[in-house]
């Protein structure tokens, strides 16, 4: 199969929200202190096309007491195989729960996890400490490769 050196397209603003909207495992950036780089870490999200975005993790680590300080993050989702596809996400943290509520949390589990284990995940991780971040998306970036196959 031939590759095209084509540039690829950006989203539309329903497409970039449908593919936010899709299963995916997402990767948070966030600012660091002490002079390290930016802290970049895999992570499980809820998005409803137009609202905000929903991720939770257990209070107290050093990714969620970066977000509290930065204010912001950058989240980046991505589609692995062809064709490739991402959207890029730099959001304002508008709302931090601690702790994190069970319904929030039992959500972001289930989209992963299906019914079951997702309820089960929620249900083993009740007692632990965390915290539920909803960060309001600010600017968008992406690009549809599509074109190139």
């Amino acid at each position: 199969m031939a590759v095209r050196a084509d540039m690829p397209k950006p989203f539309t603003e329903t497409e970039r929200q449908q593919f936010l909207a899709d299963k995916h495992v997402a990767v948070l950036s966030v600012a660091a202190d002490n002079g390290r780089p930016p802290a970049s870490v895999p992570i499980w999200y809820d998005y409803t096309p137009g609202g905000d975005i929903v991720v939770n993790t257990g209070a107290g680590n050093r990714k969620a007491r970066l977000i509290e300080q930065a204010g912001a993050v950058t989240l980046v989702v991505q589609r692995e195989e062809l064709p490739y596809q991402y959207v890029i996400v730099e959001g304002t943290v508008t709302e931090t729960t601690t702790p994190a509520p069970r319904e929030p949390r039992e959500a972001i589990a289930i989209r992963y996890l299906g019914e079951e284990g997702g309820r089960a995940f929620a249900a083993n991780m009740d007692g632990a400490s965390s915290v539920l971040f909803t960060i309001r998306p600010d600017r968008w970036f992406s690009a549809d490769f599509s074109g190139d196959l």
